[in-house]
Protein backbone atom coordinates (compact mmCIF):
# COMPACT_ATOMS: atom_id res chain seq x y z
CA UNK A 1 0.00 0.00 0.00
CA UNK A 2 1.38 3.40 -0.92
CA UNK A 3 0.03 6.10 1.36
CA UNK A 4 0.86 8.67 -1.31
CA UNK A 5 -1.28 7.07 -4.01
CA UNK A 6 -4.60 8.71 -4.88
CA UNK A 7 -7.49 7.42 -2.84
CA UNK A 8 -5.29 5.34 -0.53
CA UNK A 9 -5.83 5.72 3.18
CA UNK A 10 -2.90 4.37 5.15
CA UNK A 11 -3.73 3.37 8.69
CA UNK A 12 -1.50 2.48 11.58
CA UNK A 13 -1.96 -1.08 12.88
CA UNK A 14 -3.39 -1.29 16.38
CA UNK A 15 -0.96 -1.46 19.27
CA UNK A 16 -2.30 -4.93 20.09
CA UNK A 17 -1.46 -6.24 16.58
CA UNK A 18 1.97 -4.62 16.64
CA UNK A 19 2.70 -6.17 20.03
CA UNK A 20 1.47 -9.57 18.84
CA UNK A 21 3.91 -9.26 15.94
CA UNK A 22 6.59 -8.17 18.44
CA UNK A 23 6.06 -11.31 20.55
CA UNK A 24 6.14 -13.54 17.45
CA UNK A 25 9.34 -11.74 16.36
CA UNK A 26 10.82 -12.45 19.79
CA UNK A 27 10.21 -16.17 19.35
CA UNK A 28 11.98 -16.14 15.99
CA UNK A 29 14.84 -14.06 17.35
CA UNK A 30 15.29 -16.53 20.20
CA UNK A 31 15.88 -19.27 17.63
CA UNK A 32 18.14 -17.10 15.50
CA UNK A 33 20.06 -16.06 18.61
CA UNK A 34 20.93 -19.68 19.34
CA UNK A 35 23.00 -19.91 16.15
CA UNK A 36 26.23 -18.30 17.48
CA UNK A 37 26.12 -20.39 20.65
CA UNK A 38 25.46 -23.58 18.70
CA UNK A 39 28.36 -22.85 16.35
CA UNK A 40 30.60 -22.15 19.35
CA UNK A 41 29.57 -25.40 21.02
CA UNK A 42 30.27 -27.27 17.79
CA UNK A 43 33.71 -25.65 17.60
CA UNK A 44 34.53 -26.76 21.18
CA UNK A 45 33.20 -30.28 20.49
CA UNK A 46 35.33 -30.64 17.37
CA UNK A 47 38.54 -28.99 18.60
CA UNK A 48 38.44 -29.28 22.39
CA UNK A 49 39.39 -25.60 22.62
CA UNK A 50 37.34 -22.51 23.30
CA UNK A 51 37.74 -19.77 20.71
CA UNK A 52 38.18 -16.17 21.96
CA UNK A 53 35.02 -15.22 20.05
CA UNK A 54 33.02 -17.42 22.44
CA UNK A 55 33.06 -14.96 25.33
CA UNK A 56 29.70 -13.62 26.49
CA UNK A 57 30.42 -10.17 25.05
CA UNK A 58 31.54 -11.58 21.69
CA UNK A 59 28.51 -13.86 21.40
CA UNK A 60 26.20 -10.93 22.22
CA UNK A 61 27.89 -8.75 19.60
CA UNK A 62 27.71 -11.50 16.96
CA UNK A 63 24.04 -12.08 17.77
CA UNK A 64 23.32 -8.34 17.52
CA UNK A 65 25.01 -8.27 14.10
CA UNK A 66 22.96 -11.26 12.94
CA UNK A 67 19.80 -9.46 14.10
CA UNK A 68 20.88 -6.29 12.25
CA UNK A 69 21.33 -8.26 9.03
CA UNK A 70 18.02 -10.09 9.53
CA UNK A 71 15.96 -6.95 10.09
CA UNK A 72 17.69 -4.67 7.60
CA UNK A 73 17.44 -7.27 4.85
CA UNK A 74 13.75 -8.07 5.39
CA UNK A 75 12.74 -4.44 5.90
CA UNK A 76 14.58 -3.23 2.79
CA UNK A 77 13.87 -6.23 0.53
CA UNK A 78 10.24 -6.97 1.47
CA UNK A 79 9.09 -4.30 3.91
CA UNK A 80 8.10 -7.08 6.30
CA UNK A 81 9.56 -9.80 8.45
CA UNK A 82 7.63 -13.07 8.71
CA UNK A 83 5.76 -11.93 11.87
CA UNK A 84 4.89 -8.61 10.20
CA UNK A 85 3.58 -10.53 7.18
CA UNK A 86 1.52 -12.78 9.45
CA UNK A 87 -0.02 -9.77 11.22
CA UNK A 88 -0.40 -7.78 7.95
CA UNK A 89 1.98 -4.97 8.91
CA UNK A 90 4.42 -3.25 6.54
CA UNK A 91 7.17 -0.72 7.20
CA UNK A 92 7.65 2.09 4.67
CA UNK A 93 9.22 5.53 4.59
CA UNK A 94 7.09 8.53 5.51
CA UNK A 95 6.61 8.99 1.73
CA UNK A 96 5.26 5.43 1.41
CA UNK A 97 8.34 4.04 -0.34
CA UNK A 98 10.30 0.90 0.55
CA UNK A 99 13.15 1.33 3.01
CA UNK A 100 16.69 1.58 1.69
CA UNK A 101 19.32 -0.60 3.33
CA UNK A 102 20.85 2.37 5.24
CA UNK A 103 17.43 3.49 6.50
CA UNK A 104 16.61 -0.08 7.55
CA UNK A 105 19.89 -0.25 9.49
CA UNK A 106 19.14 3.13 11.07
CA UNK A 107 15.68 1.86 12.07
CA UNK A 108 17.25 -1.26 13.58
CA UNK A 109 19.70 0.82 15.62
CA UNK A 110 16.94 3.18 16.78
CA UNK A 111 14.66 0.28 17.65
CA UNK A 112 17.19 -0.81 20.27
CA UNK A 113 15.37 1.78 22.41
CA UNK A 114 12.96 -1.07 23.16
CA UNK A 115 15.46 -2.74 25.46
CA UNK A 116 18.78 -0.88 25.61
CA UNK A 117 17.97 1.59 28.43
CA UNK A 118 16.72 -1.15 30.77
CA UNK A 119 19.59 -3.47 29.84
CA UNK A 120 22.12 -0.70 30.53
CA UNK A 121 20.46 0.10 33.86
CA UNK A 122 20.59 -3.57 34.84
CA UNK A 123 24.27 -3.83 33.87
CA UNK A 124 25.24 -0.65 35.73
CA UNK A 125 23.45 -1.84 38.88
CA UNK A 126 24.77 -5.42 38.57
CA UNK A 127 21.28 -6.84 38.73
CA UNK A 128 20.75 -10.57 38.40
CA UNK A 129 19.63 -11.94 35.04
CA UNK A 130 16.06 -12.24 36.31
CA UNK A 131 16.07 -8.66 37.59
CA UNK A 132 17.50 -7.49 34.28
CA UNK A 133 14.89 -9.45 32.37
CA UNK A 134 12.13 -7.92 34.50
CA UNK A 135 13.56 -4.44 33.87
CA UNK A 136 13.63 -5.11 30.13
CA UNK A 137 10.03 -6.35 30.23
CA UNK A 138 8.93 -3.18 32.03
CA UNK A 139 10.97 -1.08 29.59
CA UNK A 140 9.38 -2.76 26.57
CA UNK A 141 5.90 -2.19 27.99
CA UNK A 142 6.66 1.47 28.74
CA UNK A 143 8.15 2.03 25.28
CA UNK A 144 5.13 0.43 23.58
CA UNK A 145 2.76 2.62 25.56
CA UNK A 146 4.70 5.72 24.50
CA UNK A 147 3.29 5.13 21.00
CA UNK A 148 -0.05 6.29 22.38
CA UNK A 149 1.50 9.75 22.80
CA UNK A 150 2.52 9.98 19.13
CA UNK A 151 -0.04 11.80 16.93
CA UNK A 152 -0.28 8.87 14.47
CA UNK A 153 0.28 6.23 17.18
CA UNK A 154 3.61 5.28 15.60
CA UNK A 155 6.57 4.05 17.64
CA UNK A 156 9.08 6.80 18.40
CA UNK A 157 11.97 5.07 16.62
CA UNK A 158 9.82 5.20 13.47
CA UNK A 159 9.26 8.93 13.97
CA UNK A 160 13.01 9.41 14.42
CA UNK A 161 13.84 7.40 11.27
CA UNK A 162 11.08 8.78 9.05
CA UNK A 163 9.37 5.41 8.76
CA UNK A 164 5.80 4.24 9.30
CA UNK A 165 4.14 0.97 10.22
CA UNK A 166 1.03 0.51 8.10
CA UNK A 167 -1.77 -2.01 7.81
CA UNK A 168 -1.10 -4.31 4.88
CA UNK A 169 -4.41 -5.95 4.05
CA UNK A 170 -4.05 -9.53 2.81
CA UNK A 171 -4.02 -9.91 -0.94
CA UNK A 172 -7.36 -11.02 -2.35
CA UNK A 173 -7.56 -14.75 -2.72
CA UNK A 174 -7.71 -15.88 -6.32
CA UNK A 175 -9.44 -19.20 -6.81
CA UNK A 176 -8.60 -21.06 -9.97
CA UNK A 177 -11.83 -22.77 -11.03
CA UNK A 178 -10.11 -24.49 -13.95
CA UNK A 179 -7.52 -26.27 -11.83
Amino acid sequence: MNPGSPGAVATTPSLQRRMASFVYEGLLLFGIGLIPGALGALFVALTGHQHPMQSDAALRLITLLIYAVYFSWFWSARGQTLPMQTWHIRVVTAEGKPLSQPRALMRFAASCAWFAPAAALAAINHWTRWQGLAAIGIGVLAYALLALLHPQRQFWHDALCGTLLLNEPPAPRVDNPGA
